[in-house]
């Protein structure tokens, strides 16, 4: 390895493995599906969102800027923020 590819090494993130499906947890007829980004050795809060079936189904893609450094915590963590936008906004979420 040279000393450049080294360096270059340092500041580039290693390209991130698939993320395996979580279960999802329905929530005031919302559909929670926790989704954490690997992000260097910490996971990132992130989940889809959805509520409706078929062509009236939306859709929120849900990610904030909160690293975790285990992956069942920031699961948790995950859980409880889309819970509270939930609350919050409802179906305004959707705008």
């Amino acid at each position: 390895m040279s000393l450049l590819s080294g360096l270059k090494s340092l500041f580039t993130a290693a390209p991130s493995a698939p993320a395996k499906e979580e279960d999802p947890i329905v929530h005031n007829g919302f559909i929670i599906i926790p989704a954490p980004i690997n992000e260097g050795g910490q996971h990132r809060v992130a989940a889809t969102i959805t509520k409706g079936e078929g062509e009236d189904q939306k859709v929120h893609k849900f990610i904030r800027s909160d690293l975790i450094g285990s992956r069942d915590e920031c699961i948790t963590i995950t859980i409880n923020k889309a819970k509270m936008t939930i609350d919050q906004l409802g179906d305004r979420l959707f705008n």
